[in-house]
């Protein structure tokens, strides 16, 4: 149990909009993290994607420490090398051509809305062609205009009104998406390739494949949301990179800068040139401490990596979908969906009790261990999660 004290605090004074653990880490040496009892867990859960390398990496330490010693804010109305490098870093392995960083993947979102718009009224005029089209069971973020994004009706209680100019279709119906693009002014199609927060559910590929030979067609923006798939996570840098196309907009977050608090908007060739100076900005956004961490998590996602990444992501398929308690095991290399006999919530508990962390995505039990997790402590919350999953 955690330290009394820390749990009276929380409750007084942090607002409480989370479901607690009964655990506080204290620190993290790879992909292990360590309670205030000095307790030992492998984590199967990245903080939801975020810590990519795990955690004490020594690249990613040095160069956050160095950028902190040299500079650490300076206003966008000036240039700074960290993110100027990795800008440019982002663009070549990703396709994209310029890149705006934010703090968040709600405001990469943010920031991929406003282009979508702002580009179809440069081209068409005022408003004329304001939609963008999201698919049910997304999620896009927590602010009020990526909540309306969210093809969620959970989400959609409280807060209203929502802002207006989004519609949604379902995830792999290319008849609903065709009538919605013939019947709607859409400027933009804008979607996650595996839906994390909806269940850890890929898209069909056949139908991913379809939705961007549309979009080209009609002239309408492809925007692929790889805030949660991005950085290596599937296994490829970037989702998309599975298939044989270009998105027009890329956003992604979690693991960029491998625990410090950033998310890009990369545009493509067709908006390279939509937003202009003063048509959006961020105080924070591309703070060079932020950069210099993401530049060095970037550097260590090689090619190599990535391989391995599958590799490990086929090996916890394998061995999960051979329980006859489990219905299917979904998702792309370290992203995972476990369906099975057992409660998600009650097996996470059991397994935390048992030293893994891992974490829900609706019914299922969700896995995004640290890209760098070693084959030997992987084998070992494997066999744990195994045995929970069989009681």
């Amino acid at each position: 149990m955690p330290d009394s004290t820390i749990t009276t605090l929380d409750a007084q004074y942090i607002a409480p909009t989370y479901a607690r653990f009964p655990v506080t880490f204290v620190r993290g040496q790879d992909a292990f993290l360590f309670d205030d009892a000095g307790r030992r867990y492998i984590d199967m859960g990245s903080g939801i994607a975020v810590s990519v390398l795990g955690y004490a990496n020594p690249a990613w330490e040095e160069a956050v420490c160095t950028q902190a010693h040299t500079l650490s804010h300076v206003s966008n109305l000036y240039f700074t090398q960290p993110q100027t490098l990795l800008a440019q870093h982002l663009c070549e392995r990703s396709g994209m051509k310029r890149a705006f960083f934010g703090n968040s993947g709600a405001e990469a979102n943010e920031c991929a809305i406003k282009t979508a718009r702002k580009y179809s009224a440069d081209l068409h005029g005022e408003n004329t062609r304001p939609v963008i089209v999201t698919l049910e069971n997304s999620f896009h973020g927590r602010t009020l205009a990526t909540l309306a994004a969210t093809g969620q009706e959970t989400f959609h209680h409280h807060f209203g009104p929502f802002p207006k100019g989004f519609a949604y279709v379902p995830p792999n119906d290319l008849f609903a998406l065709t009538a919605m693009l013939e019947s709607q002014p859409v400027c933009a199609v804008m979607l996650e390739t595996v839906q994390g927060e909806g269940g850890v559910e890929p898209l069909d590929p056949a139908y991913l494949n379809a939705v961007r030979a549309m979009t080209l067609e009609k002239d309408i923006l492809l925007i692929i949301d790889e805030v949660q798939t991005g950085n290596g996570r599937t296994g490829k840098l970037f989702s998309y990179q599975h298939f044989d196309w270009l998105p027009d907009i890329v956003t992604t977050a979690k693991g960029l800068a491998g625990g410090l608090p950033m998310g890009v908007c990369l545009l493509g060739e067709k908006v390279m040139n939509t937003l202009s100076a003063g048509s959006h900005g961020s105080t924070f956004g591309g703070n060079p401490i932020c950069a210099a961490a993401a530049l060095a998590v970037q550097q260590q996602l090689t090619d190599d990596l990535l391989a391995e990444v599958q590799k490990k992501g086929a090996y916890i398929t394998e061995e999960l979908t051979a329980l006859p308690q489990v219905q299917n095991v979904s998702g792309m290399g370290l992203m995972l969906g476990v369906a099975c006999t057992r409660d998600p919530k009650e097996l996470v508990l059991a397994l935390l009790a048992r030293g893994v962390v891992c974490l829900t995505a609706k019914h299922k039990l969700r896995l995004l261990p640290p890209l760098t997790i070693g084959w030997e402590e992987l084998a070992q919350a494997v066999t744990i999660i195994k045995e929970e999953i069989a009681k």
